[in-house]
């Protein structure tokens, strides 16, 4: 049975020493948002002239002071991303008025300058959208001009690689990648660069501990995870929070690598982890409901489709989907030692074939079937 493993350090990841030079395939993760004031204790806590600068209103200074502390994980993750690999960071800019000023500070571009600095090649970004109705979002002089603003509704997903490209040579790795492939339909939402998540699963995560540590939503690693990595793959999260990526890695079969200062997530983790079994399967079950609605209607308007699932035996767009592969997750394990590590066993689909879509009852299932949320 396939098994993924997942780590946590408990440390700072201005330090990332103690992991691997080019062992990792994937980065995907948010850090602290210079110049948001939720964050403003923690940049402190790293460098007292930046609490100086924030306490006598020099913005600009205190912003440059922030990147300065970023600049050192962005430093690690290049070291430890291998030849080929993709870093996917969500940061949004930050506006704010300290003394007389109020102005933009603009992280991304921040993050994008450094980052191509090392040596990483940028890719074309993808822009979260977060629209808000809230009737007090309007800033500056409301209904008068000059000196209204415009509203930021959108974060940034910048997307780095490091240099090269990834290959795959022998038959396991081809027929690997082939089995983490997407639905076409998947590639063009996907691949669109601009995300508006409406509708979507948010977050599986408490709402007290997403405030708490600014996770973003869970739809968003999902996507990140599946479109820049294979199964199997090793990714990491330097500013791990909730967990957000870890489970989504889980659920994606990857094995993860999470870096969080606060150790006061650990005890939520530990709480969390081992009855997310039914949430991560769930997903997966929509994910293939999804796809199977989406065949429906595509049959209803276009007709037939020419290719088919090996595997599940239904209908797919292209060549591409015919080895696509989804298992669920079958238990998940704590491993014994000093570090939160997780192992996860899955159950392995390739036999099951027709029976998955027509015979639910025969599936080898832990749970129950309504508690997985199976499309079938």
């Amino acid at each position: 049975m396939k098994k993924t493993t997942h780590k946590i350090y408990f440390a700072d990841s201005r330090d990332l020493s103690f992991i691997e030079s080019e062992s990792v395939d994937l980065v995907v993760t948010s850090p602290p948002y210079p110049m948001i004031e939720m964050w403003d204790e923690l940049f402190k806590s790293f460098n007292g002239d930046i609490r100086k600068a924030l306490d006598e209103r020099r913005g600009a200074t205190a912003f440059n002071l922030m990147h300065l502390e970023l600049n050192k994980v962005w430093d690690h993750l290049y070291r430890i991303l291998k030849e080929g690999g993709i870093a996917c960071i969500n940061i949004g800019d930050a506006t704010r008025k300290l003394g007389d000023e109020f102005r933009l500070y603009s992280n991304h571009s921040r993050v994008l300058v450094y980052c191509s600095e090392l040596g990483f090649s940028t890719l074309p970004l993808i822009l979260w959208r977060k629209q808000t109705n809230a009737p007090n979002k309007f800033m500056g002089s409301g209904m008068l001009p000059p000196g209204a603003y415009v509203t930021l509704e959108h974060e940034y997903i910048l997307i780095l690689r490091k240099k090269g490209y990834r290959r795959f040579y022998t038959g396991e790795e081809k027929l690997n990648r082939q089995e983490s492939s997407f639905f076409w339909e998947e590639r063009n939402t996907w691949f669109s660069d601009i995300w508006d998540l409406k509708g979507t699963r948010q977050n599986l995560n408490h709402t007290e501990a997403r405030e708490r540590s600014g996770a973003f939503p869970f739809e968003i690693a999902y996507r990140l995870i599946n479109m820049f990595s294979v199964k199997d793959d090793l990714v990491l999260d330097p500013f791990f929070g909730t967990g957000t990526t870890m489970y989504a890695a889980m659920a994606s079969e990857r094995n993860s690598t999470g870096v969080e200062i606060d150790s006061g997530f650990k005890s939520y983790i530990e709480k969390k982890t081992p009855v997310i079994i039914d949430e991560l399967n769930r997903y997966t079950g929509e994910r293939l409901q999804r796809h199977l609605d989406f065949i429906e209607d595509y049959k209803n308007t276009k007709g037939e489709l020419k290719h088919t699932n090996i595997y599940y035996e239904f209908p797919v767009i292209t060549s591409q989907e015919k080895k696509l592969k989804l298992n669920y997750i079958e238990r998940i394990e704590k491993i014994d030692g000093h570090l939160p590590e997780y192992r996860i066993t899955y159950l392995d689909r390739a036999t099951l074939k027709k029976s998955m879509v027509r015979d639910v009852e025969k599936l080898p299932f832990t749970a129950s079937d309504d508690q997985l949320g199976l499309p079938f």
